[in-house]
């Protein structure tokens, strides 16, 4: 499904295509450099060349241009002949898989010959194409100088001194799920793209490049794979904000990458922006919360649900955009888990320490969390197998299956369809279910001197760990920086993570402390009772809960009271206590009636997989075969996860 509107045409028009006219092949030249529109789409065009190939006075047709660049394929042969049947076998493929490919770039074609004959007088390199094409050369006889190892098939603009620019397309962050676009600059760093496409539906513009310019191997396993980046981890050559203005403009751009940032890069990802985060990381409600940047939209549903938080951006733009492929978030008490439960999307917290968070903004250490929001499970489990590279990823699974808070009876179409994936899971790993009540196994078996509940045991443990460790690490030396350069004064702050601070304030330094001790000693008692690990299958069974339904919903225009401390226990806080992987896995949708529209519409029902401490790879092998078996479903990014056009 195509999201992106383009703008009403209001430039000057022309034909450039003949043979592969689509309805007219409008090319509209834009006002400013480095980025025009070619049939209605705007492009993004870097200022440094990627080759040069040599071309002979008048070779490029005149009339063929967009603003001094004429549009231009670069196709791959095997073959000592290339004929219009194989130019067409490839516009085919370029057309089903790549969204910034397009008839339009058949102004001009540069062919490159990877074969193992040699060509020669008795064995010549042949072409026969549509004359319309100008042929302005092969890697035979006009060899490309590149500036990287080799010219990669796929859509091009070439000037008419042979400079080969790569082309970007634009997209409109209508869900306003990213802070800054990025392109990539110099020496592995980058910067914030300069385009813009005129009109009002989101505050940025997204510049994305071809897929055909990259090819998976095992060395770079994402190689094109298009990635938002939360506005808490660094990324070289860029600012952070952190979600708060005054941070953004107190401190220099990041002169390295957050560690997991840097990894997905190593692996070939291609980043394409910041994506917005709730400020600090700390948990707000759309429109009520959030004052310094506005929240994202939700995209599911009737457009006006919560998105969740803090990985809001990330989940929002997933939601959203089919050209976006991978978001990491971060999930200290719930922030990947909220925002992909409400919009359908597949992650993950991982099992704690993982990975290094150097370069990212810490909310608590004991807590803080590196991990993903997909639509597609097999993009997922690649990423997964990059950031956390000491997994094991088993394919024999554990066949005991503890529930926690799951329907009894298929009174709503939630429950009903959590009921009915619960039995195909049963049946799939031959496995035997049983409810787990946390309350009556605590009681049963809790540590010499424990509380009596685990309300008790862990009621603050949560934000005295948050607001204690954030004081610290984070707003005591942003007060003394701000404060140094600005005669005393202190920065503006959202009301959510006030009230944390104030919290953390509000208790000895003693409490620290206690809090390490209660979550250690939850931690110790989930790996003994609960889930255990297996030589075999990892964890000894599988513990899951009811992530997202569609019968309670979070109206984003509905004012609630001020934010709140988050004291209390509940599922969700399950694995930042014990230190497990809870990873969410869409199930489907269910309908309910929208407040908003009058209309019943669909919300993404999902389900939360938790198994023993570094049995991540288990759950991710897992959900790929439930995939396989039809089972789960790569969800789509629209109005639905089965996709649809988005409400506005």
């Amino acid at each position: 499904m195509e999201l992106y509107k383009t703008e009403p045409k209001g430039l000057s028009t022309r034909v450039i295509s003949e043979r592969y006219q689509h309805n007219g092949a409008q090319v509209d030249t834009a006002s400013f450099a480095g980025q025009l529109i070619l049939n209605d789409i705007p492009y993004y065009i870097p200022a440094a060349p990627v080759a040069t190939i040599g071309i002979r006075p008048n070779q490029l047709k005149a009339g063929s241009s967009v603003a001094g660049l004429v549009p231009l394929i670069v196709v791959e042969t095997t073959s000592l002949t290339f004929s219009q049947s194989d130019l067409e076998g490839i516009i085919a493929n370029y057309t089903a898989s790549d969204d910034v490919f397009q008839t339009g770039f058949l102004q001009a074609i540069y062919i490159e010959y990877t074969g193992s004959l040699a060509p020669g007088p008795k064995t010549p390199f042949t072409t026969s194409i549509a004359s319309n094409i100008t042929l302005v050369g092969t890697s035979i006889d006009n060899p490309a100088e590149c500036l990287g190892s080799t010219l990669a098939s796929g859509p091009y603009f070439i000037s008419s001194a042979g400079s080969i620019f790569q082309a970007y397309r634009l997209y409109s962050d209508f869900a306003g799920a990213f802070i800054q676009p990025l392109i990539p600059a110099a020496n592995g760093t980058y910067a914030a793209l300069p385009a813009a496409i005129p009109g009002i539906e989101g505050p940025s513009t997204v510049a994305v490049p071809s897929r055909l310019y990259y090819t998976i191997t095992p060395e770079l396993p994402l190689a094109g794979i298009r990635l938002g980046v939360k506005d808490i981890y660094d990324i070289a050559g860029v600012k952070t904000s952190d979600g708060n203005r005054a941070w953004y403009n107190l401190y220099p751009a990041a002169n390295v990458s957050a560690l997991p940032v840097q990894r997905l890069i190593d692996a070939g990802a291609v980043v394409v922006g910041k994506m917005k985060t709730s400020q600090f990381a700390n948990g707000e409600e759309a429109t009520a919360d959030w004052v310094d940047y506005h929240s994202p939209f939700n995209p599911r549903g009737d457009g006006y649900q919560d998105p969740s938080s803090s990985s809001s951006g990330p989940g929002a733009g997933m939601g959203s955009y089919p050209w976006l492929d991978l978001t990491i978030g971060s999930d200290t008490g719930g922030s990947i888990r909220g925002p992909s439960q409400v919009q359908g999307l597949f992650g993950n917290r991982p099992s704690h320490g993982l990975v290094a968070l150097a370069g990212v903004m810490p909310l608590a250490p004991q807590l803080d969390t590196s991990g993903f929001l997909c639509r597609d499970p097999t993009i997922w489990a690649a990423a997964g197998k990059v950031l956390y590279p000491q997994l094991t990823f088993y394919n024999q699974y554990p066949m005991n299956i503890q529930t926690i808070g799951f329907p009894e009876s298929g009174d709503t179409d939630s429950d009903t369809l959590v009921l009915s994936f619960l039995s195909k899971l049963e049946s799939f790993l031959s496995a035997d279910t049983t409810v787990l009540n946390l309350t009556t196994l605590w009681e049963a078996t809790k540590p010499a001197l424990a509380p009596e509940s685990l309300t008790s045991l862990l009621n603050i443990t949560y934000p005295i760990l948050i607001s204690k460790e954030q004081i610290m690490l984070v707003r005591d030396p942003f007060y003394a920086d701000y404060a140094a350069i600005h005669d005393g004064r202190l920065p503006f702050v959202d009301p959510a993570p006030l009230v944390r601070w104030a919290f953390g304030d509000s208790y000895p330094n003693s409490t620290l402390t206690d809090a390490i001790n209660n979550k250690t000693m939850f931690m110790d008692w989930w790996s003994t009772y609960v889930t255990k690990n297996d030589s075999i299958t990892c964890s000894d069974s599988l513990v899951l809960y009811v992530g997202s339904t569609a019968d309670e919903q979070n109206y984003r225009n509905q004012y609630s009271g001020p934010p709140e401390v988050p004291y209390g226990f509940s599922s969700g806080r399950i694995s930042p206590f014990s230190e497990v992987p809870d990873m969410v896995v869409p199930i489907g949708q269910a309908s309910y009636f929208s407040n908003i529209t009058l209309h019943t519409e669909s919300l993404p029902v999902t389900i939360d997989f938790l198994a023993a401490k570094g049995c991540d790879g288990m759950i991710f092998q897992l959900v790929e075969d439930l995939r396989a078996a039809g089972i789960v479903n790569a969800t789509q990014a629209g109005q639905t996860v089965d996709g649809g056009q988005i409400l506005f």
